[in-house]
Protein backbone atom coordinates (compact mmCIF):
# COMPACT_ATOMS: atom_id res chain seq x y z
CA UNK A 1 0.00 0.00 0.00
CA UNK A 2 1.42 3.41 -0.71
CA UNK A 3 1.77 5.43 2.28
CA UNK A 4 1.72 9.36 2.32
CA UNK A 5 2.41 12.26 4.42
CA UNK A 6 -0.79 13.96 5.58
CA UNK A 7 -2.24 17.45 7.54
CA UNK A 8 -5.35 17.00 9.25
CA UNK A 9 -6.89 20.23 10.49
CA UNK A 10 -9.09 20.37 13.07
CA UNK A 11 -8.58 19.31 16.75
CA UNK A 12 -11.93 17.93 17.37
CA UNK A 13 -13.23 14.29 17.85
CA UNK A 14 -13.43 14.04 13.78
CA UNK A 15 -9.71 14.87 13.28
CA UNK A 16 -8.27 12.89 16.06
CA UNK A 17 -10.31 9.88 15.37
CA UNK A 18 -9.34 10.08 11.28
CA UNK A 19 -5.62 10.52 12.61
CA UNK A 20 -5.23 7.37 14.59
CA UNK A 21 -6.78 5.26 11.68
CA UNK A 22 -4.39 7.11 9.51
CA UNK A 23 -1.09 6.34 11.37
CA UNK A 24 -2.51 2.69 12.49
CA UNK A 25 -2.36 2.70 8.44
CA UNK A 26 1.23 3.60 8.18
CA UNK A 27 1.04 7.26 6.68
CA UNK A 28 2.86 10.00 8.30
CA UNK A 29 0.24 12.66 10.10
CA UNK A 30 0.41 15.93 11.45
CA UNK A 31 -2.25 17.49 12.92
CA UNK A 32 -3.26 21.48 12.98
CA UNK A 33 -5.58 22.66 14.99
CA UNK A 34 -6.10 26.45 16.67
CA UNK A 35 -7.53 24.92 19.87
CA UNK A 36 -6.86 21.31 21.49
CA UNK A 37 -8.36 19.71 24.07
CA UNK A 38 -9.56 20.56 26.69
CA UNK A 39 -10.93 23.75 24.67
CA UNK A 40 -12.48 22.27 21.58
CA UNK A 41 -16.52 22.41 21.18
CA UNK A 42 -15.49 18.58 21.10
CA UNK A 43 -15.14 19.17 24.74
CA UNK A 44 -18.66 20.55 25.40
CA UNK A 45 -20.23 17.19 24.01
CA UNK A 46 -22.84 15.40 26.51
CA UNK A 47 -22.01 12.53 24.87
CA UNK A 48 -23.90 9.49 24.28
CA UNK A 49 -24.23 7.75 20.75
CA UNK A 50 -27.18 8.95 18.91
CA UNK A 51 -27.60 9.61 15.24
CA UNK A 52 -28.68 13.18 16.07
CA UNK A 53 -29.36 15.74 13.02
CA UNK A 54 -26.99 14.04 11.25
CA UNK A 55 -28.07 12.82 7.10
CA UNK A 56 -28.54 11.44 4.80
CA UNK A 57 -29.87 8.30 6.73
CA UNK A 58 -28.12 5.18 4.66
CA UNK A 59 -25.02 6.87 5.17
CA UNK A 60 -25.50 7.48 8.94
CA UNK A 61 -26.65 4.10 9.60
CA UNK A 62 -23.45 2.78 7.94
CA UNK A 63 -21.19 4.62 10.21
CA UNK A 64 -22.80 5.17 13.38
CA UNK A 65 -23.32 0.96 13.14
CA UNK A 66 -19.26 1.00 13.01
CA UNK A 67 -18.46 3.37 15.37
CA UNK A 68 -20.78 1.92 18.11
CA UNK A 69 -18.59 -1.27 17.78
CA UNK A 70 -15.61 0.61 18.16
CA UNK A 71 -16.85 2.60 21.06
CA UNK A 72 -18.07 -1.05 23.05
CA UNK A 73 -14.59 -2.49 22.16
CA UNK A 74 -12.85 1.07 23.47
CA UNK A 75 -15.52 0.38 26.92
CA UNK A 76 -13.45 -1.96 28.42
CA UNK A 77 -10.23 0.51 28.18
CA UNK A 78 -11.13 2.11 32.30
CA UNK A 79 -8.47 5.06 30.71
CA UNK A 80 -11.30 5.82 27.80
CA UNK A 81 -13.81 7.17 29.95
CA UNK A 82 -16.13 5.29 27.82
CA UNK A 83 -19.72 3.30 29.55
CA UNK A 84 -22.00 0.96 28.20
CA UNK A 85 -25.34 2.32 29.67
CA UNK A 86 -28.74 0.90 29.08
CA UNK A 87 -31.26 3.47 29.09
CA UNK A 88 -34.86 5.11 27.88
CA UNK A 89 -36.29 6.97 24.56
CA UNK A 90 -39.66 7.62 26.31
CA UNK A 91 -42.42 8.92 23.88
CA UNK A 92 -46.32 10.15 24.91
CA UNK A 93 -47.55 8.37 22.03
CA UNK A 94 -46.52 5.39 19.79
CA UNK A 95 -43.31 6.16 17.71
CA UNK A 96 -42.23 4.12 14.88
CA UNK A 97 -39.27 1.89 15.02
CA UNK A 98 -35.90 4.17 14.69
CA UNK A 99 -34.19 4.57 11.21
CA UNK A 100 -31.12 3.36 13.49
CA UNK A 101 -32.73 0.38 15.45
CA UNK A 102 -30.06 -1.86 13.08
CA UNK A 103 -27.00 -0.70 14.49
CA UNK A 104 -28.01 -1.21 18.36
CA UNK A 105 -28.54 -4.82 18.93
CA UNK A 106 -30.17 -4.39 22.67
CA UNK A 107 -33.02 -2.19 21.16
CA UNK A 108 -36.62 -3.32 23.12
CA UNK A 109 -39.26 -1.39 23.46
CA UNK A 110 -39.33 -0.51 26.93
CA UNK A 111 -40.99 -2.27 30.10
CA UNK A 112 -43.64 -0.39 32.06
CA UNK A 113 -41.31 -0.65 34.84
CA UNK A 114 -38.87 1.30 32.73
CA UNK A 115 -41.06 3.68 31.64
CA UNK A 116 -41.56 7.34 33.89
CA UNK A 117 -44.85 8.86 34.92
CA UNK A 118 -46.72 10.60 31.94
CA UNK A 119 -45.38 8.72 29.10
CA UNK A 120 -46.98 5.55 27.78
CA UNK A 121 -43.94 4.59 25.23
CA UNK A 122 -40.69 3.95 25.23
CA UNK A 123 -37.27 2.31 23.76
CA UNK A 124 -34.66 0.57 25.72
CA UNK A 125 -31.16 0.03 24.74
CA UNK A 126 -27.96 -0.19 25.87
CA UNK A 127 -25.63 2.64 24.50
CA UNK A 128 -22.01 3.79 25.03
CA UNK A 129 -21.92 7.43 26.88
CA UNK A 130 -18.87 9.03 26.42
CA UNK A 131 -16.89 11.71 28.65
CA UNK A 132 -15.18 13.78 26.37
CA UNK A 133 -12.52 15.10 29.25
CA UNK A 134 -11.38 12.09 29.37
CA UNK A 135 -11.76 10.54 26.03
CA UNK A 136 -10.42 13.52 23.80
CA UNK A 137 -7.06 12.99 26.26
CA UNK A 138 -6.75 9.26 25.31
CA UNK A 139 -7.34 10.02 21.51
CA UNK A 140 -4.56 12.63 21.90
CA UNK A 141 -2.23 10.35 23.54
CA UNK A 142 -3.14 7.74 21.28
CA UNK A 143 -2.72 9.69 18.22
CA UNK A 144 1.26 10.47 19.75
CA UNK A 145 1.89 7.20 20.67
CA UNK A 146 1.72 6.00 17.18
CA UNK A 147 3.84 9.03 15.98
CA UNK A 148 1.39 11.62 15.37
CA UNK A 149 2.85 15.25 15.87
CA UNK A 150 0.45 17.97 16.69
CA UNK A 151 0.63 21.76 15.88
CA UNK A 152 -1.43 24.77 17.77
CA UNK A 153 -1.62 26.63 14.23
CA UNK A 154 -4.37 28.93 12.76
CA UNK A 155 -5.08 27.60 9.31
CA UNK A 156 -5.58 30.35 6.79
CA UNK A 157 -5.63 28.29 3.54
CA UNK A 158 -5.71 24.87 1.82
CA UNK A 159 -3.07 26.04 0.09
CA UNK A 160 -1.39 26.62 3.07
CA UNK A 161 -1.58 22.70 4.30
CA UNK A 162 -0.80 21.46 0.57
CA UNK A 163 2.77 23.51 1.33
CA UNK A 164 3.52 20.56 3.81
CA UNK A 165 1.50 17.75 2.18
CA UNK A 166 0.05 16.96 -0.51
CA UNK A 167 -3.01 15.29 1.16
CA UNK A 168 -4.94 17.26 3.64
CA UNK A 169 -8.00 15.65 5.20
CA UNK A 170 -10.78 18.79 6.62
CA UNK A 171 -12.18 18.22 9.73
CA UNK A 172 -12.77 21.63 10.30
CA UNK A 173 -16.17 21.66 11.13
CA UNK A 174 -18.38 25.25 10.92
CA UNK A 175 -14.39 26.27 9.98
CA UNK A 176 -15.51 24.72 6.48
CA UNK A 177 -17.66 27.56 5.88
CA UNK A 178 -14.99 29.97 5.42
CA UNK A 179 -11.74 27.58 4.40
CA UNK A 180 -13.32 26.00 1.19
CA UNK A 181 -16.67 28.22 1.10
CA UNK A 182 -19.22 26.22 2.17
CA UNK A 183 -22.03 28.39 2.82
CA UNK A 184 -24.66 25.08 3.29
CA UNK A 185 -23.10 24.80 7.04
CA UNK A 186 -24.85 26.81 9.71
CA UNK A 187 -24.52 26.71 13.78
CA UNK A 188 -27.03 24.64 15.94
CA UNK A 189 -26.45 26.23 19.31
CA UNK A 190 -27.41 24.01 22.25
CA UNK A 191 -26.38 24.13 25.75
CA UNK A 192 -26.00 21.55 28.89
CA UNK A 193 -25.73 21.91 32.60
CA UNK A 194 -23.13 19.75 34.21
CA UNK A 195 -24.69 18.59 37.77
CA UNK A 196 -23.59 16.21 40.36
CA UNK A 197 -24.00 14.13 41.52
CA UNK A 198 -26.04 12.06 38.99
CA UNK A 199 -29.29 11.99 40.00
CA UNK A 200 -30.17 8.81 38.00
CA UNK A 201 -28.12 6.03 36.63
CA UNK A 202 -29.44 5.05 33.39
CA UNK A 203 -30.04 7.79 30.16
CA UNK A 204 -33.03 9.13 29.67
CA UNK A 205 -34.49 11.35 26.16
CA UNK A 206 -37.57 12.86 25.58
CA UNK A 207 -37.86 14.11 22.06
CA UNK A 208 -41.72 14.38 22.46
CA UNK A 209 -42.10 17.27 25.10
CA UNK A 210 -43.37 20.57 23.66
CA UNK A 211 -41.51 23.19 25.36
CA UNK A 212 -38.23 21.55 23.84
CA UNK A 213 -35.56 18.49 24.12
CA UNK A 214 -35.06 17.05 27.32
CA UNK A 215 -32.40 14.39 28.31
CA UNK A 216 -30.28 13.08 30.85
CA UNK A 217 -27.04 11.76 30.49
CA UNK A 218 -25.06 10.41 33.49
CA UNK A 219 -21.57 9.65 33.87
CA UNK A 220 -18.61 8.56 36.39
CA UNK A 221 -19.28 11.39 38.79
CA UNK A 222 -21.23 13.70 37.27
CA UNK A 223 -24.31 13.95 34.70
CA UNK A 224 -25.44 16.25 31.92
CA UNK A 225 -28.50 17.94 31.38
CA UNK A 226 -29.97 19.18 28.25
CA UNK A 227 -30.62 20.42 26.22
CA UNK A 228 -31.47 23.06 23.60
CA UNK A 229 -30.85 23.18 19.15
CA UNK A 230 -30.85 26.64 17.80
CA UNK A 231 -30.53 26.67 13.97
CA UNK A 232 -28.25 29.67 13.03
CA UNK A 233 -27.40 30.36 16.35
CA UNK A 234 -23.69 31.17 16.66
CA UNK A 235 -23.87 33.03 20.17
CA UNK A 236 -21.64 31.29 23.08
CA UNK A 237 -22.59 33.18 25.95
CA UNK A 238 -24.62 31.11 28.67
CA UNK A 239 -28.51 31.80 28.65
CA UNK A 240 -29.62 31.82 32.24
CA UNK A 241 -33.23 31.40 30.63
CA UNK A 242 -32.63 28.58 28.13
CA UNK A 243 -30.60 27.06 31.54
CA UNK A 244 -34.32 27.16 33.83
CA UNK A 245 -35.90 25.46 30.52
CA UNK A 246 -33.63 22.69 30.38
CA UNK A 247 -33.82 22.50 34.70
CA UNK A 248 -37.50 21.75 34.37
CA UNK A 249 -37.81 19.84 31.60
CA UNK A 250 -35.53 17.50 32.73
CA UNK A 251 -37.00 17.59 36.62
CA UNK A 252 -40.40 16.40 34.09
CA UNK A 253 -38.03 12.73 33.46
CA UNK A 254 -36.56 12.65 36.80
CA UNK A 255 -37.59 10.93 40.17
CA UNK A 256 -39.30 14.13 42.31
CA UNK A 257 -37.17 13.17 45.46
CA UNK A 258 -33.38 13.51 43.17
CA UNK A 259 -31.26 16.53 44.82
CA UNK A 260 -28.29 17.33 42.53
CA UNK A 261 -26.40 20.86 42.07
CA UNK A 262 -25.55 22.88 38.74
CA UNK A 263 -22.16 22.82 38.60
CA UNK A 264 -21.38 24.07 34.83
CA UNK A 265 -23.46 26.23 32.23
CA UNK A 266 -21.91 25.08 28.58
CA UNK A 267 -22.41 26.11 25.15
CA UNK A 268 -21.71 24.51 22.00
CA UNK A 269 -22.23 24.83 18.04
CA UNK A 270 -22.94 21.66 16.20
CA UNK A 271 -21.57 21.94 12.72
CA UNK A 272 -25.20 21.63 10.81
CA UNK A 273 -25.34 21.00 7.18
CA UNK A 274 -27.71 19.39 4.95
CA UNK A 275 -25.93 16.18 4.67
CA UNK A 276 -22.87 15.13 5.88
CA UNK A 277 -19.65 15.80 3.57
CA UNK A 278 -17.53 12.98 3.13
CA UNK A 279 -16.16 13.15 -0.08
CA UNK A 280 -12.53 13.83 -1.52
CA UNK A 281 -11.42 16.57 -4.22
CA UNK A 282 -8.28 17.18 -6.37
CA UNK A 283 -6.45 19.97 -7.18
CA UNK A 284 -3.85 19.25 -9.49
CA UNK A 285 -1.51 16.89 -7.41
CA UNK A 286 -3.12 18.14 -4.17
CA UNK A 287 -5.96 16.33 -2.62
CA UNK A 288 -8.38 17.23 0.45
CA UNK A 289 -11.20 14.91 1.87
CA UNK A 290 -13.46 16.51 3.82
CA UNK A 291 -14.75 14.87 6.47
CA UNK A 292 -17.36 17.78 8.30
CA UNK A 293 -21.19 18.59 8.75
CA UNK A 294 -21.88 16.19 11.55
CA UNK A 295 -24.57 17.64 13.02
CA UNK A 296 -25.91 16.54 16.43
CA UNK A 297 -23.48 13.25 16.06
CA UNK A 298 -19.77 13.97 15.49
CA UNK A 299 -18.90 11.39 18.21
CA UNK A 300 -21.32 8.99 17.13
CA UNK A 301 -20.00 8.90 13.73
CA UNK A 302 -16.39 9.62 14.23
CA UNK A 303 -15.12 6.18 13.93
CA UNK A 304 -16.90 5.04 10.95
CA UNK A 305 -16.45 8.01 9.09
CA UNK A 306 -12.30 7.84 9.79
CA UNK A 307 -12.08 4.73 8.56
CA UNK A 308 -14.00 5.78 5.45
CA UNK A 309 -11.81 8.75 4.68
CA UNK A 310 -8.63 6.19 5.67
CA UNK A 311 -10.24 3.98 2.91
CA UNK A 312 -10.26 7.54 0.25
CA UNK A 313 -6.76 8.47 1.08
CA UNK A 314 -5.38 4.95 0.49
CA UNK A 315 -7.21 4.74 -3.07
CA UNK A 316 -5.74 6.62 -6.04
CA UNK A 317 -8.69 7.01 -7.64
CA UNK A 318 -9.87 10.53 -8.71
CA UNK A 319 -13.07 11.41 -6.53
CA UNK A 320 -15.35 14.27 -6.66
CA UNK A 321 -13.79 17.95 -8.03
CA UNK A 322 -12.05 20.37 -7.08
CA UNK A 323 -11.72 22.69 -4.41
CA UNK A 324 -11.93 26.25 -2.94
CA UNK A 325 -8.24 27.39 -2.30
CA UNK A 326 -7.39 30.60 -0.12
CA UNK A 327 -10.05 30.93 1.78
CA UNK A 328 -9.10 31.99 5.74
CA UNK A 329 -10.75 29.57 8.52
CA UNK A 330 -9.95 28.81 12.66
CA UNK A 331 -8.94 25.36 11.93
CA UNK A 332 -10.83 24.15 14.93
CA UNK A 333 -13.55 26.79 15.72
CA UNK A 334 -16.55 24.71 16.50
CA UNK A 335 -14.91 21.56 15.07
CA UNK A 336 -16.78 19.49 17.67
CA UNK A 337 -20.47 18.79 18.61
CA UNK A 338 -23.17 17.90 21.26
CA UNK A 339 -23.82 14.40 20.40
CA UNK A 340 -27.46 12.97 20.81
CA UNK A 341 -28.87 16.34 21.71
CA UNK A 342 -27.52 19.88 23.40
Amino acid sequence: MTTHKLVILGGGVSGLSCGIRLLEAGHSVELWARELTPHTTSDVAAAVWYPYRAFPQERVTGWARRTFDVLRELSAHSEAGIQMVRGVELFTEAPPEPWWASCVPSLRAATAEELVPGYSYGYSFEAPIIEMPRYLPFLMARFRELGGRLQQHEVHSLDEAWREAAVVVNCTGLGARTLVGDTSLFPIRGEVLRVAPPPVSRFLFDESEERGIAYVIPRSTDCILGGTAEDGNASLAPDSAKAEGILARCRRVLPPEVQFQVLEHKVGLRPGRPTVRLEEERAGNHRVIHNYGHGGAGVTLSWGCAEEVAALVASEAPQGGTPTAGASVDADHASGDVDGSA
